[in-house]
């Protein structure tokens, strides 16, 4: 039989389509949970970085979460402004922006505690299929040239 690239080309044979449906779903799942906290979603990333390791470097976070600096920094700029983080440069090398929590920066990560187990309770699967999906995902990401930790 020949390969049909008609068929082959239908969405509902798309891999990337499922993935950036359910992507966009799972995000939108979080505004609830994250809009009190006055954070959007891709900042909310950038705090979960900075709570796990303070002080790092916009690169390190921008490999962290597969983001370039275009993206970053206006992210920055805003939780900057909302006094959460400070940016200052690098003693040995000025070129270096290195990324810092501020003390309301530190006390958030108290008030975003259910965040996880709320969006989680959202996601209506059961635990071990959760499960399977995060490690297919970063198994994914993993053969993409994804460096995870």
């Amino acid at each position: 039989m020949d390969y049909d690239h008609r068929e082959a080309m239908k969405l509902q044979y798309q891999l990337c389509f499922p993935l950036y449906a359910a992507a966009r779903n799972i995000t939108g799942l979080y505004t609830p949970w994250l809009k009190p906290l006055g954070l959007t979603y891709t900042q909310y990333l950038v705090m979960l970085v900075l709570w796990e390791k303070d002080g790092v470097t916009v690169s390190e976070i921008g490999k962290r979460l597969m983001l370039d600096n275009g993206t970053i920094s206006p992210l920055l700029k805003k939780l900057e402004k909302a006094g959460l983080i400070k940016r200052s440069r690098c003693r040995e090398d000025d070129r270096i922006v290195e990324i810092s929590l501020t003390e309301e920066g530190r006390a958030l990560q108290d008030k975003a505690a259910k965040v996880p187990a709320g969006v989680a309770g959202c996601v209506n699967l059961p635990p071990e299929k959760s499960r399977q999906l995060y490690e297919l995902l970063y198994e994914l990401l993993r053969n993409q040239g994804y460096q995870t930790e």
